[in-house]
């Protein structure tokens, strides 16, 4: 029988923790303890040679049930759609405009954190609503 992995999602950015910020009040995720001998993550941070300072980042799920978020900085801008996005499931069992409000009360709160509403899908024959959006770089998301 195949045991189960614990994965992480990875992201590529410009600021790590901009972004892992971000995405911590978007999922209530929380930023792991600092290194073992250091009292907070500047102190870490500092610690570093000036090339590796802020690299990376990292937010967790609380409960210990979600994946691991690691944001990366990379040199190159966003140039295209993602391949894999996130789907944040506000709307898990409803329907119709019920659910459209959920996810209509959801981004707006997202985008005053600074995500970005793309386009709102509304149902049809096959799929429930969902509205298209972008994190704090233009990574692509959803609301489901």
């Amino acid at each position: 029988m195949t045991s189960i992995r614990q994965f992480q999602v990875t992201f590529d950015c410009a600021e790590p923790e901009r972004v892992a910020r971000f995405w911590c009040e978007v999922l209530g995720y929380v930023v792991p303890p600092p290194p073992e001998g250091f009292d907070t993550w500047d102190a870490f941070d500092r610690s570093l040679p000036p090339g590796e300072r802020g690299a990376w980042f990292a937010c967790s799920d609380p409960s210990g049930v979600g994946p691991r978020l690691f944001f990366q900085r990379v040199p190159e801008g966003k140039t295209a759609k993602n391949r894999v996005h996130l789907d944040v499931r506000v709307g898990t069992g409803l329907v119709g405009e019920e659910r459209l409000a959920v996810l209509q009360a959801e981004c707006a709160r997202l985008v005053a954190l600074g995500a970005t509403c793309v386009q709102v899908l509304l149902a049809d024959e096959d799929n429930e609503s969902c509205i298209a959006m972008q994190d704090i770089e233009g990574n692509e998301f959803c609301v489901d």
